[in-house]
């Protein structure tokens, strides 16, 4: 199914729209993502938390990926395997935004998709579906649609095996703020799966942490010669920080950043190095000597393991917090209590202010389901 386009005239127009904010003018910019995971979420809470979104004034909103469950619905109403009309479903989400809406790939709508239960897919050959109808050109999504830099040099690989254009990694800026979205799915980065297309997703995999490392760094160079006040990645994947909580991301050893295994041995916690493929670890050392030469404020976003945080889990190699790094991960599903966390997290850019970002969760009123809205 092809997407509308707009006229070329109509789209300079609106992009001028979107960028017309006074010199350091203050503004707000919407985070969302992991949602829907069931037909109440698609149908009710997504509509809602859109509908709240759209009653305030934003510079852009950014789905931090993975827009359905791990595994598609038995008997669901609602598109929840694979299949285009997921996809379909999650672009008209978008459109429905008055900002500019930009988007980056999750492992539920990608790297998850050859599981039997979401239909059998080629999963690389999923992430170029999607590079085809939500990254065609270099315009987010949404009412207001924003030009974007692209990073079009042909380091990534399609179902084919062949080089392609990374063309889901993003870059803007707004009044002195650099943004920039990166491909790093939840579910290993696609280096962990043992099914058929496994020697594939080795290839892919080697392919895009390149191009996401290159695309990294080149964010941080353009942020420094333009003078920008700070810097905020947006990515999938809760890739672990530190040794702090198992349940949700890989243990780390937060100095080294190598993956870690514990396991109990005579009533004491034991912690061995990992034996399995780490997805992450380049990556976050590639990241981390950037937060330290950029010295400005670094935001991290990310969804994944759907438990909403700001803190700071980063360290130096000597084991000193990066006092200049924020992560942050937004609300996302939990299907067992209904719309109980499909919610989105404004965040206030002040690029003049000492930290530039501040962050104020919104509890979308129709979808509160433990304590209802007075």
């Amino acid at each position: 199914m092809k997407t509308p386009k707009l006229g070329l005239a109509l789209a300079f127009s609106l992009v001028s729209a979107c960028l017309t904010l006074p010199a350091h003018a203050d503004y707000a910019i919407g985070l969302w993502g992991d949602v829907p995971y069931s037909d109440l979420q698609a149908t009710v809470g997504v509509p809602n938390m859109i509908a709240d979104m759209n009653a305030q004034s934003l510079a852009f909103t950014v789905n931090d990926g993975d827009l359905k469950a791990g595994n598609a619905t038995a008997g669901s109403i609602t598109p929840t395997s694979c299949a285009d009309a997921m996809y379909i479903q999650a672009l008209n989400y978008m459109n429905q935004l008055k900002a500019p809406a930009m988007f980056t790939p999750g492992d539920n709508d990608w790297t998850d998709c050859d599981r039997p239960k979401n239909g059998a897919y080629n999963a690389v050959e999923r992430l170029d579906y999607e590079r085809s109808l939500f990254f065609a050109d270099n315009y987010s999504q949404g009412m207001r649609r924003m030009r974007q830099q692209v990073q079009t040099a042909p380091l990534c690989l399609n179902a084919a095996g062949q080089p392609a254009a990374c063309v889901e990694n993003r870059r803007w800026n707004v009044d002195e703020v650099t943004y920039v979205t990166l491909n790093i799915p939840g579910s290993c980065n696609n280096l962990c799966d043992t099914t058929l297309d496994y020697a594939l997703d080795q290839a892919e995999f080697a392919a895009r942490n390149a191009a996401n490392i290159a695309w990294l760094k080149d964010s941080f160079a353009v942020a420094k010669s333009s003078k920008s006040a700070a810097i905020m990645v947006i990515s999938q994947a809760n890739p672990g920080w530190d040794r702090t909580d198992a349940t949700r991301a890989p243990l780390r050893d937060p100095r080294t950043l190598a993956e870690k295994t514990q396991s109990i041995v005579n009533n004491a916690i034991v912690e061995t190095d990992s034996t399995n493929p780490d997805g992450y670890k380049d990556f976050l050392n590639a990241l981390r000597d950037e937060v330290v030469a950029f010295r400005k404020p670094v935001s991290y976003v990310h969804g994944d393991s759907h438990y909403f945080r700001v803190d700071k889990p980063l360290l130096d190699a000597t084991g000193k917090r990066l006092e200049n790094f924020t992560r942050v991960e937004t609300f996302g599903n939990n299907a067992a209590n209904g719309n109980n966390d499909v919610h989105w997290l404004k965040v206030k850019v002040e690029p003049k202010s000492r930290e530039v970002f501040s962050y104020q969760p919104q509890i979308v009123p129709g979808n509160r389901t433990a304590v209802p809205a007075p």
